[in-house]
C-alpha cells in the first residue's frame, strides 16, 4: 500500500517545512509513504522550504487559482503517483501531522472510502474559536447531514484520507473550496464516510489565506452548495422552487374566488389576480424545466461513469 499526503499551499513559508518534517515516515501496512505538494501560484518562498523539507513532489500552478482547483489538481497527480490512499492536509499546521495515521487507518483497514478529520465529534477536544467561525460550521455542518442524509459534526474540516476508489469517482468543480461538496458527491455515490476526532488548532497563526471575510467564505461555499444540489438533485431543486411558486399562485387565485363568491368583487386586489396567475405559469414551467433537468442528471451519471472507468485505465496500477 502508498499513501501520499496531499497538501495544497498558498503563502505559507513558515509552516510548510515543518507540516512536511512531522510526517510520519512509516505506518503500519503502508509499505511507501510520498509527499505532495500544490503550490497554488505561491509568491513567498513556499516552494523552496517545501523542497528544503524533502517534499517528494512539487506541482506549481503559478497564479492563485484557488483551494477547490489545488485540491483537483492534487488528486490527479497524487493518483499519478499510483497512491492507494491519499491524505490530505493542511499547509499552516492547524492540524498535526502526527494524526495521519489515525484519519488513514479506517481506509486501510477497509472500515471507510472516505475520513474526515472533526473538531467537534468528541466535546473534549473541541478547538477554542470566534462564536461567529463556531456558529457557522454549525450551521454548514446541518446542511451538508440534511443533504447527505448522514449525520456529521464537522463539515469544513480539510484534513481527510480518500481511498483509491474514491479519489477516482470524485467530480468536484468549486473554485474556492472543496470541503462540502465533496461530502455531497461522495455521500451521492454511495461511499462510506467516516468521522475521526482529532484535536486541532482553534486559530491559525496570521490571516486565513482561504476565509480573508467569513461572510464572503460563507455566500461562496453556500454557492457551491447550491449548485451541487442543482446538479445532483435537480428534481428536488427546480420541483420544489416550482412547486412553491405554483401552489402560492394558486392559493392567492382561491382565496380570491372565495372572496368573488361571498361579496361579488375583487377589487382593490386585481393586481393580485395577475401576480396569482404569474406565479402558477412560472411555478409549472419550473415543474416542466425539473422533468427535463432530471432526464439529464440521469445522463450525468453514465458520464460519471465513463469518466471513473477512463480514469482508471489512464491512472492503472
Amino acid at each position: 500500500m502508498k499513501l501520499v499526503v496531499l497538501i495544497p499551499a498558498f503563502n505559507e513559508q513558515k509552516t510548510i517545512a515543518p507540516v512536511i518534517r512531522t510526517i510520519p515516515k512509516k505506518i503500519r501496512g503502508i509499505k511507501k509513504i510520498e509527499v505532495l505538494v500544490v503550490d497554488d501560484g505561491s509568491t513567498d518562498n513556499t516552494v523552496k522550504n517545501a523542497k528544503s523539507a524533502k517534499a517528494n513532489k512539487i506541482v506549481s500552478h503559478g497564479i492563485n487559482r484557488g483551494l477547490g482547483v489545488a485540491f483537483r489538481t492534487g488528486i490527479e497527480h497524487a493518483l499519478q503517483m499510483q497512491a492507494d490512499i491519499i491524505v490530505n492536509i493542511d499547509a499552516d499546521g492547524q492540524f498535526n501531522s502526527q494524526d495521519i495515521p489515525k484519519i488513514a487507518n479506517p481506509v486501510l483497514e477497509g472500515e471507510a472510502d472516505f475520513v474526515t478529520c472533526s473538531r467537534f465529534k468528541d466535546k473534549g477536544l473541541s478547538p477554542e474559536m470566534p462564536w461567529i467561525k463556531k456558529t457557522g460550521n454549525k450551521i454548514f455542518t446541518k446542511i451538508i447531514s440534511f443533504l447527505a442524509k448522514q449525520k456529521f459534526t464537522d463539515t469544513q474540516c480539510g484534513f481527510r484520507a480518500y481511498s483509491r476508489e474514491t479519489a477516482l469517482r470524485l467530480n468536484l468543480f468549486g473554485k474556492h473550496t472543496y470541503t462540502q461538496e465533496a461530502l455531497l458527491d461522495a455521500g451521492e455515490k454511495g461511499l462510506r464516510i467516516k468521522e475521526v476526532a482529532c484535536r486541532v488548532k482553534g486559530q491559525r497563526k496570521g490571516k486565513s489565506r482561504v476565509v480573508s471575510s467569513w461572510f464572503v467564505y460563507s455566500v461562496k461555499a453556500l454557492a457551491i452548495i447550491i449548485r451541487t444540489i442543482r446538479d445532483r438533485k435537480p428534481l428536488a431543486f427546480f420541483g420544489g422552487i416550482g412547486y412553491w411558486f405554483f401552489s402560492t399562485g394558486f392559493g392567492i387565485a382561491f382565496a380570491l374566488w372565495i372572496r368573488l363568491l361571498l361579496i361579488h368583487k375583487i377589487d382593490p386586489y386585481m393586481w393580485l389576480v395577475y401576480a396569482s396567475i404569474m406565479g402558477m405559469v412560472l411555478g409549472f414551467l419550473l415543474m416542466i424545466l425539473a422533468l427535463i433537468a432530471d432526464m439529464n442528471a440521469r445522463q450525468r451519471k453514465i458520464t460519471e461513469e465513463t469518466l471513473y472507468r477512463v480514469k482508471k485505465a489512464e491512472f492503472k496500477k
